[in-house]
């Protein structure tokens, strides 16, 4: 272990600064040869620079030479080989027909939301994701909340659920109908969907709906004008633990004037085996299709549908009480955007979105079984959409400003068959009706403005203000939750957001960032109407409260980060980040035992007293992410990271509930065009500071090592291989959930899969 961070310390202490450069370009717009600023540049796939206010930029590259690439937004990308020479070399982009992926973060350092970060390289990790939760697996900072193989959750610094902003294409949701949160949003889209991921690390923007921890935003594929014609592609893979398929295919025709993108996906995952060799049952079936299809009507202007279907069958989830028989979702979205407008107003977008998820869930295959036959059939409508207007009222400021909804309604019940009692077999076999939601429903219509003024060439401020209209009613509530809530009229709440940031960017080797966001959140669905259900970690009846206040999370960060080029004659590199924040709350919502209560379902059993959610006075979390690697001999890299929480509820004065342990990844790979190898090795300390009002408890720390390997033999053909928890490690997460009524497991963490092999195979056309 000492000797795993000596190389930390002496990777963050390597690198030096040499400035000579041996390349220089100038990128234009083909239109009217203006500079074009902020340009991506990259050499051998890898982001190197971006060109300055004038289009210029310098490199630092071999003699025999490197491969290099231009993007921007908007226009269609350079491929070329270049060598060392000593004139300035002119890029001309053209124009490329604008796309709407819903995107927030769009590479431009000096316009993007502060502490913000794109990841996304599904091919190379050469995985077969459950769903996309596990997508986040390898970023700093995220953690997986497990309940099974299904049902997955990412948290991010603490937060999760809805404390993350979680949405599709800068705005799409599709809101969960079980309250186990067996349908999270992840499983409504296809993986193999997923272009990129864009994180926003807290509340320091207000221009994506109501943000409590954090914005996450899956962006799925859009063609792009290199990409005109008939193209596609077909993969397929494979695990041996758990003997798990995935097979996907996608097929598109894009011209000038449309798009037309298909696809389907069918996942087969089967009860995995932990390090010690216990089956852990998890299997489940899966089958998504998705249509896109976009218009172009003028080179600034375009409409987009997407409707996409996902059906999930015979779900097991080991981590709670019932099991998913059915879990079929509908999304459809509808995305307009008009640019480059002359006068103040500059952009217009607008996005419509509509989705219905249907849900059964049943103990047929529990140990409960035999008491009691339960089955709950639920449903769940999320709508909402967005209008937004970028003005430009002055050369140095740019306004965002518009409005957005967001509309969930929640339904069903739960029908228990009661066969036998602790006297033995009923005569008569007695059935009763749970209100599993009451008819409930919640709508935030929010108007927001975002600010971004250039105080310097250096320099931009962003200032930014919201406002959510909050309403929630109870339309259907059981007798006994009237009683404990005789005023259940309808309610509303006033929500004032708002964020201060500040980015300094001296040169594109240097970036600096200071930011203050505070993020309101009100109470969600479960928190306000749940009724005697077990919705938590523990044994505990959970009862929910429409009282609620809303929870604020004020949230202050600094962050720094850069690259410093080793040498005049390659493109190795030192790189580094970090950021170091600090939360206060008010209002924090926990559940706590309300001793004045007793259990309503099954009375005999333990524990007698349920939870009923409350609002904290004081809590607080602070951590910090760092990361520092180096890019050396032109192919190889290797960067460490590291990632720590800590989070008090001073009420209580004991943790915050899921709040994961330090951790540290060591990543060393050599990747060229055609061929790419990388070993990953996690380090997880053991977690000590939990919540046992959460029913938490100590965990362990690990070391797991992932190794993986791809291959483009020829072009358009990519195979990969992989080898995952290498040493077969027995271990769990701390954030993952204990076994719940299943036959032969008491309620332990459930633990992860043990040594996994892993194969690939992709093909496009």
């Amino acid at each position: 272990m000492n000797v795993n961070y000596l190389l930390v310390t002496a990777c963050m202490l390597a690198g030096h600064l040499i400035s000579a450069q041996n390349f220089k370009g100038q990128v234009l717009y083909e239109e009217n040869n203006n500079p074009v600023q902020e340009a991506h540049i990259f050499i051998n796939n890898k982001v190197i620079t971006h060109s300055d206010d004038n289009g210029y930029f310098e490199l630092s590259i071999p003699v025999k030479g490197v491969n290099l690439t231009i993007s921007h937004l908007g226009y269609m990308s350079i491929e070329e080989f270049i060598t060392p020479q000593d004139d300035t070399a002119v890029f001309v982009l053209e124009e490329a027909p604008i796309n709407i992926p819903g995107v927030m973060v769009t590479g431009n350092s000096k316009t993007d939301p502060v502490f913000t970060i794109e990841t996304n390289d599904y091919v190379k990790k050469i995985v077969q994701p459950r769903n996309v939760a596990d997508l986040f697996n390898d970023v700093n900072g995220f953690s997986l909340i497990k309940r099974g193989n299904y049902a997955i959750d990412p948290s991010f610094r603490a937060s999760q659920y809805e404390q993350l902003n979680v949405q599709f294409d800068g705005g799409t949701k599709a809101m969960h109908a079980c309250p186990n949160r067996m349908d999270p949003i992840t499983t409504h889209v296809i993986p193999e969907e997923i272009e990129k991921i864009e994180i926003i690390k807290g509340p320091y923007t207000v221009r994506y709906g109501a943000t409590f921890g954090g914005i996450v935003n899956l962006v799925t594929q859009v063609p792009d004008a290199s990409e005109y014609g008939l193209h596609g592609s077909v993969h397929a893979g494979y695990e041996s633990n758990g003997g798990s398929l995935v097979s996907m295919a996608r097929l598109q025709q894009a011209s000038e004037k449309y798009d037309i993108t298909g696809n389907v996906g069918f996942r087969d995952f089967g009860d995995y085996e932990d390090g010690d060799g216990t089956e852990i049952p998890s299997s489940f079936r899966s089958l998504d299709y998705g249509v896109k299809v976009g218009l172009n009507f003028t080179s600034n202007q375009r409409l987009q549908a997407h409707w996409r279907q996902s059906f999930g069958r015979d779900v097991l989830h080991a981590g709670l009480p019932m099991d998913t028989d059915l879990d079929d979702s509908s999304i459809l979205s509808l995305d307009y955007k008009l640019t480059g407008l002359s006068g103040s107003l500059k952009n217009v977008d607008a996005k419509l979105y509509y989705s219905y998820v249907d849900h059964i869930m049943s103990n047929s295959n529990r140990p409960s079984f035999m008491m009691t036959d339960a089955i709950s059939a639920i449903n769940a409508t999320t709508a909402g959409g967005k209008i937004e207007l970028k003005l430009k009222p002055g050369e140095k400021f740019t306004l965002f400003t518009g409005l957005d909804a967001m509309l969930i309604a929640r339904d069903g019940e739960r029908t228990r068959l009661v066969k036998r009692n602790m006297a033995g077999p009923l005569p008569t076999p007695m059935e009763f009706i749970d209100k599993v939601w009451q008819d409930s429903y919640i709508n935030d219509i929010g108007v927001f403005a975002e600010g971004k003024y250039t105080l310097s060439e250096n320099t931009i401020l962003t200032t930014g203000l919201r406002y959510d209209l909050v309403t929630s009613e109870i339309k259907d509530p059981e007798a006994d939750f009237a009683t404990l809530y005789p005023d259940l009229d309808k309610r509303n709440e006033h929500n004032l957001s708002g964020t201060v940031s500040l980015k300094y960017i001296p040169s594109n080797r240097f970036m600096m960032e200071i930011a203050y966001g505070r993020g309101v959140r009100s109470a969600n669905m479960i928190e306000r109407v749940i009724n005697h259900f077990t919705v938590g970690q523990d044994a505990y009846e959970y009862i929910g409260n429409p009282n609620l206040d809303a929870e604020i999370n004020n949230q202050f960060e600094i962050g720094f980060s850069g690259k410093l080029p080793f040498s005049d004659n390659s493109t190795d590199r030192f790189n580094y980040s970090s950021s170091f924040y600090y939360s206060f709350y008010e209002n924090y919502i926990v559940a706590v035992i309300d001793e004045s209560l007793t259990r309503k379902f099954m009375p005999t059993n333990l524990p007698v007293n349920p939870k009923v959610f409350r609002n904290l006075d004081k809590a607080y979390k602070t951590g910090f992410e760092v990361s520092a690697g180096m890019d050396f001999l032109n192919h190889f890299n290797f960067t460490t990271e590291l990632a720590y929480v800590y989070a008090k509820n001073k009420d209580l004065y004991e943790s915050l509930p899921l709040v994961p342990p330090l951790t540290t990844s060591l990543k060393l790979g050599f990747e060229k065009e055609r061929f790419w190898v990388n070993a990953i090795y996690r380090i997880t300390g053991e977690q000590n500071n939990i919540s046992t009002s959460f029913g938490e408890t100590s965990t362990p720390g690990y070391e797991v090592m992932d190794l993986r390997l791809g291959v483009v033999p020829f072009k358009n053909l990519t195979l990969g291989v992989a080898a995952l928890n290498v040493f077969d490690e027995t271990y769990y997460n701390h954030l993952n959930f204990s076994f719940n009524n299943q036959a032969d497991f008491g309620r332990v963490p459930i633990n992860d899969p043990g040594r996994n092999l892993s194969a690939f195979v992709q093909y496009k056309f």
